[in-house]
């Protein structure tokens, strides 16, 4: 097998001595596992919820489709969030590889996360529809850049706590817990919070109730008990880290035709705010088409987690990379040919298995490439990659909305997750099966 983070040789570039040694390291795992795993059960089940209620394809798209009226700036506020979620995961890899303990980082980009959605929250309560719409941009900018550190921050320590084979049922049973919670929260706040237009701005209460989730979800961190490797890097300035970056792709070519694939599966996303918009223009948008969607999405992006974190424990991400941006494909074609409310609840629930199936492959096959010390710079370099596809994608597609289409949009997303699927039959290797 290929040496993976859960064992990681010495190196010039690293410094031990002050952690535990690998013996004694592999033990705090094992010891404190049932903890850490309850931990992450927990986190995932709160802050999830919250999260997908700001994420979902639903909620905030359509709230930036009333105030402004425009297609454009639905994705523009997309394309924002995204830019931010690219910039930071090379500064957030920066901080934490030299640390032998990344918990404390982690509590603060969660904080400053939870910050921007309360702001959401405020902006919509507070301010007039055009400034409303300049403050969530803001805040969505911030939310991202945030996000973007947390993705390498928590994958990272996920990384050190929970053992590689434990990882994909961990995932699925969080994620569905989190998804039947979050289908529920979804349907009451489309039904009550948006439908009875609660403070007198249904979608602004909706977000004050995500950033409550959230924080409660934070605090579950209290709980994990983060075990000190015996070396980690030498710090380093960014600048130098980048310069590395080349070498690193030339050492393995499997590590970078996977985030090539990632970047390009991405683009797809540049259709995702589009997905209401077409219900929308089909079937038409009330507070209970809205929850009914937003539900059928959230359920099935996470309980569907369970039969891709089991297929992902026992024959890797891989597979699960391939297998739910097919269904995610197919998902959106069978939008395309629907007229009925009942029809986009079916196309939902797949793009909603799809989409959540494939970041979960996405974010952890990662975690499966190099060495332990240079794990948070793989993370990083991957999530930025992808992220910066995401910049662009739906900034593109509100232009090409407003030109071609949403047919032509989503045309040409799926061809452009077509191609991704190619790419990894062809090209990418399951790391797990990988041979010396």
């Amino acid at each position: 097998m290929t040496p993976g983070p859960e064992s990681a040789p010495a190196a010039p570039d690293s410094v031990s001595g002050s952690g535990d040694s690998e013996d004694d390291y592999q033990a705090f795992i094992q010891r404190n596992l049932t903890r850490n795993y309850l931990a992450h059960v927990l986190h995932g089940l709160l802050g999830q919820t919250g999260f997908r209620l700001v994420n979902a394809p639903t909620f905030l798209p359509a709230y930036v489709l009333l105030l402004s009226g425009s297609e454009f700036v639905v994705g523009l506020a997309r394309s924002i969030q995204y830019l931010g979620m690219f910039l930071s995961p090379l500064i957030a890899a920066n901080l934490i590889e030299h640390r032998r303990r990344v918990l404390p980082m982690g509590f603060i980009m969660g904080a400053l996360m939870r910050v921007q959605v309360l702001g959401l929250a405020l902006a919509g309560l507070l301010l007039e529809p055009d400034r409303a719409v300049q403050a969530i941009c803001f805040f969505l900018f911030f939310l991202g850049f945030f996000m973007g550190m947390q993705g390498v921050i928590f994958n990272y320590l996920m990384s050190k706590v929970i053992p590689v084979k434990r990882r994909g049922r961990l995932l699925g049973l969080r994620n569905a817990l989190a998804g039947i919670t979050a289908a529920i929260v979804a349907y009451l706040g489309g039904e009550f919070l948006v439908g009875e237009n609660f403070l007198g701005n249904g979608y602004a209460a909706t977000f004050l109730l995500a950033f409550a989730l959230t924080s409660l979800g934070l605090g579950m961190l209290l709980l994990v008990r983060e075990p000190q490797p015996p070396e980690v890097r030498l710090p380093s300035q960014l600048r130098q880290r980048l310069r590395e970056l080349p070498a690193l792709f030339r050492e393995d070519r499997a590590y970078t035709y996977y985030t090539l694939c990632r970047a390009l599966a991405t683009m797809g996303r540049m259709a995702t705010p589009f997905y209401i918009v077409y219900a929308r223009d089909t079937i038409g948008l009330t507070g209970t088409n809205i929850g009914i969607l937003s539900t059928a999405f959230v359920a099935a992006n996470s309980v569907s987690n369970l039969a891709w974190g089991a297929m992902a424990d026992r024959s890797g991400f891989r597979g699960v990379f391939v297998v739910t941006l097919v269904l995610w494909i197919v998902s959106v074609l069978g939008m395309m040919a629907s007229s009925s409310i009942a029809g986009f609840v079916l196309a939902f629930i797949g793009i909603g298995a799809g989409m959540g199936g494939f970041q979960m492959a996405a974010q952890n096959m990662v975690l499966e490439y190099g060495s332990r010390k240079d794990l948070p710079i793989r993370i990083a370099v991957a999530n930025s990659a992808q992220e910066a596809v995401g910049a662009i994608g739906p900034l593109l597609g509100g232009l090409l909305a407003v030109f071609f289409g949403l047919d032509f949009l989503f045309g040409l997303a799926i061809a452009f997750q077509v191609a991704a699927i190619a790419l990894v039959l062809s090209r990418v290797d399951e790391p797990r099966h990988r041979k010396t």
